[in-house]
């Protein structure tokens, strides 16, 4: 069972002021892809879909006049700093296990280089999952975080997500315990 789910987190006043700023489409998109290849390279689900969705929750600063300026950020980015304190904040009220939120965090920390020299980061599978996710959901001049949805279909889409995370956790329980599923049949 987890400690903190991703409702949870997605519906945290905290999470929603900088989420709207930087994108909810992107956001979601990006932890499912983040679900999709933490399965594929065995990587935790529940750590890889949460660094996902919070990947960019340092970008308030990179807005002017209303509007994300990608420009102003390209030549500024520090959103990985400030996304993974931010995160790691947000994830120690929510009260996820300390560990896990320092996973969390460097995940987001380390989900770009823009802001340091090439090659100078090694990343752990958890980290390069996030970078990969975010990858997959970026377009030219940053458009992927002007993209809107309607924040019932977000709510749905993440409780969707949820049940998928709690659904792979179970099987992989399962699968690493079968005598627990022979336990409760017998």
């Amino acid at each position: 069972m987890r400690e903190v789910t991703l409702i949870q987190i997605f519906n945290h006043h905290i999470a929603q002021k900088y989420l709207n700023r930087s994108g909810v489409v992107h956001a979601i998109a990006c932890a499912y892809h983040a679900f999709r290849l933490a399965k594929e390279y065995g990587v935790s689900v529940d750590l890889a879909t949460k660094a996902a969705l919070l990947h960019d929750i340092g970008h308030y600063t990179w807005y002017r006049n209303g509007k994300w300026d990608y420009d102003l950020y390209r030549q500024n980015d520090i959103h990985a700093i400030k996304g993974a304190e931010r995160a790691h904040k947000l994830l120690i009220r929510l009260g996820e296990n300390p560990i896990m939120a320092k996973d969390i965090a460097l995940a987001i920390l380390f989900h770009t280089d823009s802001y340091m020299t090439e090659g100078f980061i090694k990343r752990t599978p958890l980290q390069e999952i996030v970078k990969l996710a975010d990858e997959m959901d970026e377009e030219q001049g940053g458009l992927h975080h002007y993209k809107k949805m309607d924040k019932d279909k977000a709510i749905k889409m993440i409780e969707r997500l949820d049940q998928m995370v709690e659904d792979e956790m179970s099987q992989d329980y399962l699968n690493k315990h079968p005598l627990a599923y022979k336990n409760q049949t017998d």
